[in-house]
């Protein structure tokens, strides 16, 4: 239910552009022929959850927002629920969270668009609520937003750029008659999937023609929604996909994120196939996915990118201190840059993905890629740890916190490597328990994120990591293992991301 006293108004949510984008929204669920909206929050997953709201409901959510309930917070990546929602406070430390409340869920009017595989239907990115009008403290929109507001009172502005790999499958079957429907806790069984390409080629044009007709609706409808697709690659592996975007200001992009990965699933869905962003699916001869997250720091006011290098310098001082930032909070970052059991499969030596902390000058090997010249006013960096099923909104809060207090702290990232491979730094966490344990005891994203979600996003993985743990003590025998990826690990994610 829509509550009648214009909840937006009276705690004043919108500003001058999202007023007008309200308007522009309104206008367009007549010249498209709108019927349906769906309103979608991510949660703490990166996952996009929400309602269908008929037209004149979403008219009404422009004023007053949404009642929504907030239990799918209670949930690790199996439903599982880890926090008791009848204890005085939910489990989450916050008073009023207690007995499953609702939450308002309120349109971000910026984020229309017009689903073209769905007749008469659009969606919009919410931010949630509490009854009082203060923002949902474990949203992870909103952590990002407070973040790049930090940003924002120091002069800066963040900028990203998006380079994500995935796998389309064919389903050859939906497994809804013979396997299990889960339960809470305990994920369904995904469909059975064949490839639909060869790989270990890389950037092979016959197979991305050979998959062309899944990409084309996927191509279209990105371009049609307006997210700056720049490219479709065949990438290294037997039915794998790279996906770049052009630049866009970082909450933009985060949105960007999670509607590509809605927008690939969906098509996929629809047209018979499967599409995962699992990191490496226990499928013969697949290999791992990353995301590599290109960002560069600007100026508040101007635009000017602030880490042009000079003449002998590979990045301008306030770039490398930037670096210097994500490097020393590398670490801790882990669980928000690699979020699932399986993502660290990719951290090993010379496979093309960082396992420690290293920067180096257009090396691939390096967690931080350099790419700059003298003057050229697109220089930035390439974080190459994350994991495809990253959440965008954490991923790029943990990127832009490390970075703006690697600038005021002038954090220096010591001498750029060669052979990031065989420097003696620190390694990064192997395990996602290492990085949970790094990540509790770590004092900086406590004070940048907050206790409260620290300890938040602490239990529900440790719930994950849990549930692993006594599959593992049951079914010991690692030799059945496809690519070394337990069974738990594959109906974990596969389907899910």
């Amino acid at each position: 239910m829509t509550s009648s006293s214009k909840f937006i108004q009276k705690y004043g949510l919108y500003n001058e552009q999202q007023l007008e984008a309200a308007e522009r929204s309104r206008q367009a669920l007549d010249t498209e022929g709108i019927e349906i909206v769906r309103l979608v929050f991510p949660d703490q997953h990166g996952l996009l959850r929400g309602k269908s709201l008929t037209k004149d409901a979403y008219l009404a959510a422009l004023e007053s927002g949404i009642d929504i309930t907030m239990a799918p917070f209670f949930f690790d990546t199996a439903n599982a629920i880890v926090m008791n929602p009848f204890s005085a406070d939910g489990g989450f430390a916050i008073e009023g969270l207690g007995g499953s409340p609702n939450v308002k869920m309120v349109p971000d009017p910026g984020t229309f668009k017009v689903l073209p595989w769905v007749e008469e239907t659009a969606v919009v990115i919410c931010d949630l609520y509490m009854s009082n009008g203060e923002l949902f403290p474990f949203a992870p929109r909103s952590i990002l937003k407070q973040t790049l507001q930090k940003m924002a009172e120091n002069g800066y502005r963040l900028i990203a750029g998006i380079e994500m790999e995935w796998y389309l499958t064919r389903i050859v079957d939906d497994m809804l008659q013979s396997g299990s429907l889960g339960a809470p806790g305990s994920p369904a069984d995904p469909p059975k999937v064949a490839p639909v390409a060869r790989g270990y080629n890389y950037l092979l044009t016959d197979h991305l023609d050979e998959i062309d007709d899944i990409l084309r609706p996927i191509r279209k409808a990105l371009v049609s929604m307006g997210l700056p697709l720049r490219t479709l690659d065949d990438e290294w592996a037997p039915s794998q996909v790279e996906t770049t975007f052009d630049i866009l200001e970082a909450l933009a992009a985060a949105d960007a994120a999670v509607l590509f990965r809605m927008t690939v699933k969906q098509i996929s869905k629809r047209h018979g196939h499967l599409a995962s962003f699992m990191c490496t699916p226990a499928i013969e001869g697949f290999y791992a996915s990353g995301w590599h997250l290109h960002t560069s720091v600007v100026d508040l006011e101007t635009g000017e990118n602030l880490m042009v290098p000079l003449l002998d310098e590979p990045l301008s001082g306030l770039g490398q201190n930037y670096v210097g930032g994500t490097l020393e909070h590398g670490i801790a970052a882990s669980v928000f840059t690699t979020p699932t059991i399986n993502g660290y499969r990719r951290r090993r030596p010379y496979s093309l993905a960082p396992d420690r902390l290293t920067w180096g000058q257009d090396n691939r090997a390096a967690m931080m890629r350099v790419i700059s010249a003298p003057g050229d006013r697109s220089s930035h960096v390439e974080n190459r740890v994350g994991d495809s099923a990253a959440n965008p909104y954490l991923y790029m809060a943990a990127q832009a916190a490390a970075g703006l207090d690697g600038i005021l702290n002038k954090t220096e990232p010591g001498p750029l490597s060669e052979d990031p491979y065989s420097q003696d730094v620190a390694q990064l966490p192997t395990t996602l328990t290492e990085a949970i344990d790094a990540l509790e005891a770590d004092t900086f994203y406590r004070e940048a994120f907050g206790d409260a979600f620290i300890d938040y996003l602490v239990a529900i993985k440790r719930s994950e990591v849990s549930r692993h743990g006594a599959w593992i003590a049951e079914n010991p025998d690692a030799e059945g293992y496809v690519n070394g990826v337990t069974d738990w690990e594959h109906r974990e994610y596969f389907e899910l991301f």
